[in-house]
């Protein structure tokens, strides 16, 4: 039988967890941000918060990857501290929303990007109309980028990782690039002190203007909704971890790619957008057209042609996105399969030692998706699933240091408990609140989560009946 070969390094580790992140969300989302704040310095707040939560996630989440360093990340660890059930409705939820989702909403920003130079492209030009089913020129390129990572990703992990490698560094260089050419710019004229007069003064607003002042509890409340966007822009890094059957000396390289790559990244993340804020004047960022801060941002640098430059970017950084996520959500429904709770063929190798099949199931689902012209919805629930089962999973930390003490553990929590249980604490505040601020897509996560739960007892309820006739018939 074929076997998973451990040919990735620190570097490529690294590199995948900063490909995962960077997407198309860090020359976006600053825009609603702003909106829903006020205020710049609050803004900048959300990101820092946002960044500084997904480091104490990712030091923590260091030690499960240590002790368990096979494919299947997450719900290996799930399985290990809760049993079946738990690491199956993560497995659920990540298939049917947080992974192929975001497969889906970047392959169509990838789409929306492309059509800059191929306006055939765009998702306002309407290729077939059915009535109940709309297919644009945006759709059917999403998918083509899909199909053709996937099949990209059957060839071995080699040509991953030399694929994730180059389009990571790419990008990397490229919002460095931005940024040191954008603070050159703009440290030159007095737009950011002005945009920072206002001080902590935070208002909410609309696309007519300002709506009404924010304090105390409410202040606190639209801070945790704006941190819908930068922790969105901030997910994915947790995806090295289900490669760990294909890294070398897993137990010290994955934590060590995770600590690295979520610092890297939110450094990055705040640097941008302090250079945003010293190019373009508040209102600039709030109504830059589609939300387009970056474009606009660049714009100011260059002029006109920053439209194609910043297309080019976007896209090469949400095409190496799509990768980093076709590439691992197939090592965790392997896993799953190996326990049954997937497709069984999902849990074989190719020659290449590759989950295939289960690449292509992705897939399948990634690309329907993109049809369902609901992937912008589907990117809410992700961000909401995704951080409910983080607190779950860091929460057994402290589950298996008390059933299993004497397991050997290479790298140990940092500041564990308080590290841990901070993080605990203010990733349930934050879901807490996004149950009260904006309940339509959180609801709508904890739905899926509990159809999961019907499929799981009934596929539990099936399998027993059909085993009890084997079992009396042997004997």
């Amino acid at each position: 039988m074929s076997q998973f070969h451990r040919s990735l390094g620190l570097w490529d580790a690294t590199m995948l967890v900063a490909g995962s992140m960077i997407g198309s969300g860090i020359f976006i989302v600053s825009a609603g941000m702003l909106r829903d704040l006020g205020s710049p310095a609050w803004m900048l707040t959300a990101w820092v918060v946002a960044g500084v939560l997904t480091v104490l996630a990712a030091l923590s989440y260091g030690e499960l990857a240590a002790m368990m360093p096979k494919a299947g990340g997450q719900f290996v660890y799930l399985q290990r501290a809760y049993g079946k059930l738990t690491a199956f409705l993560y497995g659920w939820t990540a298939f049917t929303v947080i992974t192929s989702g975001i497969i889906a909403a970047v392959a169509v920003a990838f789409a929306k990007f492309s059509a800059v130079f191929f306006p055939v492209l765009s998702p306002t030009n309407i290729l077939i109309d059915l009535g109940f089913l709309k297919v644009s020129g945006a759709q059917v390129h999403a998918v083509s980028a899909i199909i053709l990572l996937t099949l990209f990703n059957t060839r071995g992990v080699e040509s991953s990782k030399t694929f994730t490698t180059v389009f990571t560094t790419a990008k990397i260089i490229a919002v460095l690039a931005l940024i040191v050419v954008g603070l050159a710019v703009g440290l030159g004229a007095d737009v950011l002190t002005t945009n920072f007069a206002q001080g902590w003064e935070a208002f909410t607003t609309s696309k007519e203007g300002a709506i009404g002042p924010l304090t105390g509890l409410a202040l606190l409340s639209a801070l945790g909704a704006a941190m819908v966007g930068s922790l969105f822009s901030s997910d994915g890094w947790n995806s090295v971890t289900f490669i760990a059957g294909e890294i070398k000396e897993p137990q010290r390289n994955i934590p060590r790619s995770l600590a690295l790559g979520t610092f890297m990244v939110t450094a990055l993340y705040v640097l941008a957008n302090i250079t945003y804020l010293a190019l373009l004047p508040n209102q600039a960022i709030m109504h830059a057209e589609a939300d387009r801060v970056g474009t606009a941002a660049a714009e100011v640098i260059m002029g006109p042609t920053a439209v194609s430059v910043m297309a080019i970017l976007i896209m090469v950084s949400t095409f190496g996105c799509i990768n980093g996520y076709v590439l691992t959500g197939p090592r965790m429904y392997y896993a799953m399969a190996r326990e049954g709770l997937f497709f069984k063929k999902a849990g074989e190798l190719s020659g290449k030692g590759v989950p295939q099949w289960a690449l292509w199931v992705q897939c399948i689902w990634s690309c329907a998706l993109c049809f369902s012209g609901t992937y912008g919805d589907l990117l809410d629930y992700a961000t909401f699933a995704s951080l409910l089962f983080y607190v779950v999973t860091i929460g057994g930390i402290f589950i298996l240091r008390r059933r299993e003490p004497t397991v050997e553990r290479p790298y140990k929590a940092f500041g564990y408990p308080f590290v841990p249980a901070l993080y605990i604490a203010c990733a349930l505040g934050f879901c807490l609140n996004l149950l009260y601020a904006k309940p339509a897509f959180t609801v709508g996560s904890l739905v899926i989560v509990g159809v999961g739960a019907v499929v799981y007892f009934v596929t539990m309820r099936t399998r027993t009946a059909e085993e009890a006739p084997r079992s009396e018939g042997s004997r």
